[in-house]
């Protein structure tokens, strides 16, 4: 089994917190076989709250289950048991900072696409900023409380070893 954590870079503009907007939310990851090392050319998606049975475990469950196209090995992933994605604030404002963590058997996540639908919160004034659509890889808006522009863009990810 290995562990991969999944690191976020993005340009906030007076926001903060930004992270899935619900639990069930769908997460576009780019797959590779660790097998063969082929690519499944198609992004696959999972959901916290959906588990899979795992066929070559006895009654193993898991977020996702994939079969390799060309080997035809069963591969799985598990998100980390109670722990949510970690919002990423305004602190680490164009860095990289640790977004979530993910158990992997015979398969590693190599991509990610942030569409969506996420919330964040205006730095100054707290304004809850519930439907941030990321489909387009940005999101501007409008804080009328500050009466300023906020928004997202540069999303920008990377995998390792946790």
């Amino acid at each position: 089994m290995v562990r991969l954590q999944l690191s976020i870079k993005a340009d906030l503009e007076n926001v903060t917190d930004l992270q899935p907007a619900s639990d069930d939310f769908e997460f576009f990851f780019k797959v590779k076989c660790n097998s063969c090392n082929e690519e499944h050319p198609k992004l696959v998606t999972l959901n916290r709250t959906e588990e899979r049975e795992v066929t070559t475990g006895k009654g193993s469950t898991a977020h996702f289950v994939w079969r390799c196209g060309l080997c035809k090995r069963e591969s799985s992933a598990k998100f980390e048991p109670n722990e949510k994605p970690k919002p990423y604030t305004a602190d680490a404002n164009s860095q990289f900072a640790p977004f979530l963590t993910i158990d992997c058997r015979g398969l590693e996540f190599v991509g990610f696409d942030p569409k969506g639908i996420w919330k964040c919160v205006g730095v100054e004034s707290g304004t809850p900023f519930n439907d941030v659509d990321l489909e387009e890889g940005e999101w501007v808006d409008y804080d009328e409380k500050a009466g300023i522009p906020v928004g997202v863009s540069n999303i920008e990810s990377t995998w390792a070893r946790a």
